[in-house]
């Protein structure tokens, strides 16, 4: 994760160091490409990366070879390499913030992933997969599906975040196997008659008050 490791240390997460590189490396220790060799390196949040670092990335994917922190001796390397970003790369170039170079590196192929309103289908497997997924889960197996109807119709500003928290948030509110509609939040239940309506509730009298002198949370436990 390129946004989560702290900036000083990152180098050293990408390409490994040596023993007494730095304050604080005690021992030698590979990088996470050194780590996928032969295999697949995903770069999370790669628009994150230090304007700094961007040209040893670069020079990573060029060369595929890597060199520790403090070594002199490169070594080879074999991986498939996967980057993510948030942000719009080719804005990122213009304002000098990302360089053009390891951008048209990156972008052999590029895949857009659209919000997760978009992808209506997706949603009951996302959904059930997040559950399967939860470590905090011993009892809930299945979810109703009017709630997946719910998921269906919600706008989800918060994409998969969001969805993975109002799963979590559901768990310990869920009585039985399944996660109903009274385990969702408030603000996502449909309105039914049961709903109580404005026209039920009324604050004080107009011969009581009139001037709004009350404080706000005598007048709203009042309400």
């Amino acid at each position: 994760d390129c946004g989560a490791a702290p900036e000083n240390l990152i180098e050293s997460e990408l390409f490994g160091h040596t023993r007494g590189a730095f304050t604080g490396a005690v021992d030698s220790r590979p990088g996470v490409f050194e780590m996928a060799h032969g295999g697949t390196i995903f770069l999370d949040e790669i628009g994150e990366l230090p304007l700094e670092l961007q040209p040893k990335l670069l020079r990573v994917l060029e060369q595929r070879e890597v060199r520790r922190v403090g070594a002199n001796k490169t070594k080879p390397i074999d991986v498939r390499v996967v980057a993510a970003t948030n942000r719009n790369l080719r804005e990122e170039v213009d304002r000098g913030r990302f360089r053009e170079d390891l951008y048209y590196r990156l972008a052999v192929v590029e895949l857009g992933m659209p919000p997760l309103r978009d992808r209506a289908e997706d949603l009951p497997m996302l959904a059930r997969h997040l559950l399967e997924r939860s470590t905090h889960n011993t009892s809930v197996k299945t979810i109703d599906q009017p709630v997946i109807d719910v998921f269906t119709a919600y706008h989800w500003p918060g994409n998969v975040r969001e969805l993975s928290n109002v799963i979590e948030r559901a768990l310990p509110f869920s009585d039985g196997s399944s996660i109903n509609m009274s385990a969702l939040p408030d603000s996502m239940r449909p309105v039914n008659h049961h709903t109580v309506s404005i026209e039920e509730t009324s604050a004080v009298p107009p011969s009581q008050d009139t001037n709004n002198t009350r404080p706000f949370k005598d007048a709203k436990d009042q309400l």
